[in-house]
């Protein structure tokens, strides 16, 4: 892939889970270069222009002199690197090279073209910065996440290449790269940015995608095993209240639900209306899909953006101190998406009880062929349950707190960082909980004598490939790995 102005999320995607290589384009190394003349040209004057000849922060009206200006950028690094908590996932640390790379491609940033090409140098190579996931305040950029980041570029921290974790100088010269002396301006472009955050929502909006399409095949099963209705999916019905979410959802389950057999099996059976967790999935599915989508949107805003702190014009020669940085438009969005998915959740533990309670499915209690020996799904539920509670608290949103930093000159933070953690353990406690009403939903249409409908039918299928039928007991807990396996791969939905 060729980086230049435009990153789209599936070029992300390409980059950061399917290895794609990463090159500069002409383009952007002439951005790059034009931007980097205007600092060269400051450092030879005599204006004092912040984080090119000044400390950083409540330091910015501390001149400091030219001869220092390398040991200004290298100490900005060293000292900032002080994050704490567990390593990020390898998926986000590629995703903050990317972005970091991208960002400054866009030519406003005032770095050498050296420090981009290493980036991607070690992006490509697969070596990646060992990051602790906790330290930002996400507002003058995710500062102690990429000051980790950067600290690989100068030959210091840890980098993970070939499933070993080493000294980053050690990676370096193995792959036959030289790590940098960060010149001026450049430490300060490296880490004021909102690489964490837009790495994280970008994951997340990948996989909340993956999750919602699950979902709808997820409630199609529950609606054919509990022999539900299939005329709240009709897309007359759905017009009426016309939100482009619930259409699309409403669509997708009419597929899955296409060519049944035991929809006309009951068509009589008197019935009047489902409990709401089957015939309001298009409404509540739906308006997750359509905060997933404005979440796309910020993000394509996001990937356009130049994200540092000052900013440099070259057509005018100015340098202007800004606030790119803040993660306002991240942690918002992040904290929404987080709110939609968890109610993917919710709304299928419900669906959960709906299949396991004899009392509602008509059913024999807890899918269990016999019952009292057998409890047979009945604990799958309590794990679901108690994943929508977790995910209840998750879902409190970050964003509504700040802290002051910086003695009082950073006032006013994002908590974006917070958010965009919160999101990633609710997608993985949401794809659990998806997994279980699978697992549910495949032993209930074992108990059919007829065919659901073909997406229903080739999900079973898949589902009973590596979690056959459950006629007694047994230890459950690897055919919900196994199903959850194929829940996050989008597996089920990736044929669909």
């Amino acid at each position: 892939m060729i980086l230049d102005r435009t990153l789209t999320l599936p070029d992300f995607a390409r980059v950061v889970r399917e290895r794609a290589d990463v090159t500069l384009s002409d383009a952007a190394r002439d951005r790059i270069e034009r931007a980097r003349a205007v600092i060269e040209r400051i450092v030879d004057g005599d204006a004092a222009v912040y984080g090119v000849n000044t400390g950083f922060g409540k330091f910015a009206t501390v001149r400091v002199d030219r001869t220092q200006l390398a040991q200004l950028q290298h100490n900005l690094i060293v000292s900032h690197a002080i994050g704490v908590g567990a390593p990020l996932p390898e998926e986000v640390v590629r995703g903050m090279m990317l972005l970091r790379a991208q960002s400054l491609a866009l030519g406003h940033s005032g770095v050498r073209v050296e420090v981009v090409e290493l980036l991607l140098a070690l992006l490509n190579a697969g070596a990646h910065p060992v990051i602790p996931a906790q330290g930002s305040v996400g507002a003058s950029g995710d500062l102690a996440p990429l000051a980790h980041l950067a600290l690989a570029l100068i030959g210091e921290g840890e980098l993970q290449h070939g499933g070993r974790v080493q000294p980053a100088r050690a990676v370096l010269a193995a792959l036959g790269l030289q790590p940098l002396s960060l010149q001026a301006k450049e430490g300060l472009a490296l880490i004021n940015g909102t690489q964490l955050m837009g790495s994280m929502l970008a994951l997340g909006v990948l996989d909340a995608r993956t999750l919602l399409r699950t979902a709808n095949l997820a409630a199609a099963m529950t609606v054919e095993g509990m022999r539900g209705s299939h005329q709240p999916f009709r897309d007359d019905v759905v017009r009426l209240r016309p939100h482009p979410g619930a259409l699309q959802v409403a669509a997708d389950v009419r597929a899955h639900l296409a060519g049944s057999e035991i929809a006309p099996s009951h068509a009589n059976c008197g019935r009047v209306q489902d409990a709401y967790s089957l015939r309001a999935v298009p409404q509540v599915h739906g308006a997750t899909l359509d905060v997933i989508e404005h979440a796309e949107r910020v993000l394509a805003v996001e990937f356009a953006s130049v994200t540092d702190n000052p900013l440099i014009f070259p057509e005018t020669g100015e340098v202007i101190s800004g606030g790119n940085f803040h993660g306002q438009p991240l942690a918002l969005t992040a904290d929404a998406l987080t709110v939609a998915v968890a109610e993917l959740a919710s709304i299928s533990e419900r669906r959960c009880e709906q299949l396991l309670n004899p009392a509602l499915s008509g059913l024999p209690g807890f899918l269990a062929p016999e019952g009292g020996l057998n409890s047979g799904l009945m604990i799958a539920q309590y794990t679901a349950a108690a994943l929508v509670s977790e995910n209840k608290v998750l879902a409190h949103p970050a964003s509504v707190d700040s802290i002051p930093t910086s003695a009082n000159q950073e006032d006013h933070v994002s908590m974006g960082a917070h958010a965009v953690r919160k999101l990633r353990s609710v997608l993985e406690n949401t794809g659990a909980v998806l997994g279980i009403e699978l697992l549910c939903g495949a032993q209930a249409l074992d108990f059919q004598m007829l065919l659901p409908g073909t997406g229903v039918q080739a999900a079973r299928e898949r589902i009973r490939a590596v979690a056959p039928a459950m006629p007694v007991d047994r230890y459950f807990k690897p055919d919900l790995d196994r199903v959850q396996a194929l829940v996050q791969s989008g597996a089920l939905v990736q044929d669909a």
